[in-house]
């Protein structure tokens, strides 16, 4: 896919998910699929290889909860795997300090020779080799304003080990399949003395697969 046909659907389908994004973030993006593809052939960072696919799948899909991290000075993505969101989001809103986990260093290793590469605008980021089990600072994670997560673990798991991560006032965001109803998300949250913030469903553009995203906070805050 070539960068004009490749910018031309990530700002159709930004403005389809409601977001918006600066012009040369698609151009960063369909350099990152170069990487991404590239690295891919060597080691397993995702079953989505058609460029179409990872277009929506990965990029737009974490363009889409923009909305749920406006306003935070920082972002923990945690099973970060590819990236995702956390690479996106950073391209997407640059003042942002994102620190992306995972358990696997192969993953890992790809993160970081991204990150060093010139011309994506990841100065700032960062990638920790752990797994992720609620001691931030055995662990070497820092606490954020944004503690996210997509598709890493069931609902319930993912609100017993994120709020650990959590800067004073922060939110656990999940990122979810098929939505959930909401008592069912406030049912699960309640049993953690923890709150819905918001849930809020949509469909990625191009193909219609259905998502939902929800906020969490402390219910003392």
């Amino acid at each position: 896919m070539d960068n004009a046909r490749f910018a031309d659907q990530i700002q159709q389908g930004s403005r389809q998910l409601g977001v918006e994004v600066e012009g040369e973030v698609a151009g960063r993006l369909h350099r990152l699929m170069g990487e991404l593809l590239k690295w891919n052939a060597k080691v397993n960072l995702t079953a989505i290889t058609a460029e179409e696919e990872v277009l929506e799948k990965h990029f737009l899909d974490s363009l889409a909860v923009l909305p749920e991290v406006e306003g935070a000075g920082s972002v923990l993505d945690v099973g970060a795997g590819a990236g995702f969101p956390g690479l996106p989001l950073k391209m997407a809103r640059p003042s942002l300090a994102v620190t992306m986990v995972d358990a696997v260093g192969k993953k890992v290793g790809y993160l970081k020779a991204v990150i060093a590469s010139p011309g994506l605008g990841l100065t700032g980021t960062k990638a920790v080799h752990t797994r992720a089990e609620g001691k931030p600072e055995a662990e070497g994670l820092p606490r954020a304003d944004r503690v996210i997560a997509r598709a890493f673990m069931d609902l319930p798991d993912w609100l017993d080990l994120a709020p650990a991560y959590l800067a004073a006032g922060g939110r656990v965001v999940a990122m979810l399949g098929k939505a959930q109803p909401e008592e069912e998300l406030r049912a699960q949250a309640e049993k953690r003395g923890l709150k819905v913030v918001s849930a809020r469903a949509y469909r990625l553009p191009f193909s219609g697969a259905e998502r939902q995203v929800a906020v969490f906070a402390r219910e003392r805050e």
